[in-house]
């Protein structure tokens, strides 16, 4: 079961995991942020790094340790890594590490009303899905080799490697499904594509499913 966290915010995860070499304020944070991808890693929502930032202090996961000001710009607040900040970085990642989590991706969503379109248009769709993630698969995977050609450790680009092998995955999977309605193997697909082609109401769409659940299987 995942913790509750004082400040349960990924963006917080990531505020901390840039604030463990040395003091920053605000705009350095952002920077470290965006020169590190995180934004690629986690769904963060620039607008709420002051918010997060704050909260953070108030919960004693950082400290302001002073400020400066560069010429006529705003004085800012400069913030370090307490211990406790420290350690609730390292918990937050062993969780995230060692306990899965279900998500709901969109594709998810499209999946669960996908008897809504008809099967002839649903292997065109995944034909187009197949060839977006083929690309994006290639942009990352060029990415991880420029990284690699830098001599930079592996380890601080491993969750790349994750990202695309979920995405061959994922792209792997849409291509048998599609292969399966195109080639008439999935079960009921005759009954699928009768149903769009006759117009059937759902209402009895509905019942025909309903019926078979209830109907005992053979023994």
């Amino acid at each position: 079961m995942a913790t509750k966290r004082k400040v349960n915010n990924l963006l917080a995860l990531a505020v901390l995991s840039a604030m463990v070499d040395r003091p920053k304020h605000r705009y350095e944070i952002a920077q470290t942020l965006r020169e590190r991808g995180k934004d690629h890693d986690m769904d963060i929502k620039w607008g709420s790094l002051y918010t997060v930032v704050q909260s953070l202090e108030k919960v004693g996961y950082l400290e302001i340790i002073g400020s400066e000001r560069d010429g006529a710009r705003p004085e800012r607040v400069i913030y370090q890594l307490t211990d406790a900040g420290r350690a609730e970085l390292i918990d937050w990642t062993r969780e995230l590490i060692a306990a899965p989590e279900l998500e709901q991706p969109r594709f998810v969503a499209g999946l669960s009303v996908l008897a809504v379109l008809p099967p002839d248009e649903v292997i065109e769709l995944l034909g187009k899905r197949i060839e977006a993630l083929s690309h994006i698969i290639e942009a990352v995977r060029r990415e991880i080799d420029k990284v690699l050609a830098m001599k930079l450790p592996r380890l601080f680009i491993i969750e790349s490697e994750f990202g695309a092998a979920m995405l061959e995955a994922e792209m792997a999977w849409a291509r048998s499904f599609r292969d399966e309605i195109a080639e008439g193997t999935f079960p009921d697909v005759d009954w699928w594509r009768q149903v769009h082609a006759d117009a059937i109401p759902p209402a009895e769409v509905i019942a025909h499913v309903e019926r078979g659940l209830a109907e005992p299987e053979p023994s």
